[in-house]
């Protein structure tokens, strides 16, 4: 995120003091050079410091021309990967937008674990969010940002939201279910937390090992071969 400035001597490891960063870029110029290509957008891989950064709040940095078109290829990439959520910074850009969308393609057994129902597109902008009631649920989650890998997460099982839509209108809603859970993983990308800094660690399973072990509606019987709590 940030670039050292060069030296021309060697620094002193007893007393170097810290060095100054080269000026960002401003994130409209970021984004535009993003817009540049055709196709999906890079999606950055857990390890890159833009993702463990608190994203700027969105304050018109993006003229309305730029903002929508940000807004599509944000879209575009999620259901390219596929995903059921985008962030902004995970795409590089360290602003608090994030887009979410899930046609909750899932077997009814499914739908009634997980409350799991259709969401349709939506642009988070500012978002934040607080737990409604003291309800919690754990589901083993999955992130676009950490390709590979999926763990159990304890979350709030309602929550109310506050945000802006793309237009500036704003957004206070309650969700529940699945949907709680996905605003709950996107809005916590903007503050720079990735969901395995929430998840049971002794949950951690690969993709393949979710295929053939875990692919079940409730994490219990995952919980009980692998000895992870849940609430």
């Amino acid at each position: 995120m940030a670039s050292d400035s060069d030296r021309t001597t060697s620094p002193d490891p007893t007393s170097a003091a810290p060095r100054p960063s080269r000026p960002l870029r401003p994130l409209r110029d970021v984004v535009g050079q993003l817009l540049d290509h055709e196709g999906p957008l890079p999606i950055l891989a857990a390890g890159d410091p833009v993702l463990r950064h608190p994203a700027e709040p969105f304050d018109g940095q993006l003229d309305p021309d730029l903002l929508d078109r940000f807004v599509a290829a944000l879209r575009a990439t999620m259901h390219a990967a596929p995903g059921v959520g985008l962030a902004a910074p995970q795409v590089g850009v360290g602003l608090r937008i994030a887009v979410i969308e899930d046609p909750a393609p899932v077997p009814e057994e499914v739908r009634r674990a997980r409350g799991r129902v259709p969401q349709p597109f939506r642009v988070l902008v500012n978002p934040s969010y607080e737990p409604v009631g003291a309800d919690r649920a754990a589901f083993f989650e999955g992130c676009l940002s950490v390709p590979g890998w999926q763990a159990v997460v304890d979350r709030p099982a309602r929550v109310r939201l506050t945000a802006l839509d793309e237009r500036g209108r704003p957004v206070d809603e309650e969700f529940s279910g699945w949907p709680a859970r996905i605003v709950q993983h996107e809005t916590d990308h903007l503050d720079g937390t990735l969901y395995l800094d929430r998840a049971e660690p002794r949950s951690l399973s690969s993709n393949q090992a979710m295929a053939q072990l875990w692919n079940d509606p409730t994490p219990h019987r995952a919980a009980r071969s692998l000895g992870f709590p849940l609430p």
